[in-house]
């Protein structure tokens, strides 16, 4: 099933790019960060973009790749909003109710922002520059909304460091209210 969800999600974004570069270098990062966590985990890496971000429907992702994945992927669709910070607030308040089996979400969305930061490091541009400022004032809120003990603290740490400054450490968890 990871092959078929990285075609079609190839597919679905088509000529998309990610800064610069074609979008499956945002997927396969985001991927490979979760290859320690399995092959479900990856699936939704591969679609954890597509129904924000190209005209693929819930209901399409539910029909080939089942519930669980659709249900994941859902919660990492930004919820509707006006600006970046409407979108960002209604979702980060989604997340932070997450528990169970919806923590594999959890998971995809830090790995995801742990790519997004990393590929800002790498990009010495002024848009590289403003995104990284995005994420690190975003950063106390998706880490409250996202943060679980214990459920992938090597990302956390990564981020806490990239975003020194931005949020509380593993040694200080966030509260799990919504944000």
């Amino acid at each position: 099933m990871l092959e078929e969800a990285r075609a079609f999600a190839l597919a679905a974004h088509g000529d998309q790019r990610y800064g610069s570069r074609p979008y499956v270098v945002h997927l396969d990062a985001v991927a490979e960060l979760l290859a320690p966590y399995g092959n479900e985990a990856q699936v939704i890496a591969y679609l954890h973009d597509v129904v924000e971000d190209t005209a693929v429907t819930e209901g399409e992702v539910r029909a080939r790749f089942g519930a669980p994945i659709a249900d994941c992927v859902a919660l990492l669709t930004d919820a509707p909003g006006a600006t970046r910070a409407e979108r960002k607030a209604a979702t980060y308040s989604r997340l932070a109710r997450v528990n169970g089996e919806g923590e594999l979400a959890l998971l995809v969305k830090v790995a995801d922002r742990l790519a997004n930061v990393r590929a800002c490091q790498r990009d010495d541009g002024q848009h590289g520059r403003r995104l990284r400022e995005v994420y690190r004032d975003e950063y106390p809120a998706f880490r409250q909304a996202a943060y679980r003990p214990g459920l992938c603290e090597p990302f956390w740490a990564e981020l806490d460091r990239l975003l020194a400054g931005a949020g509380s450490t593993p040694d200080a968890p966030a509260s799990r209210a919504p944000a």
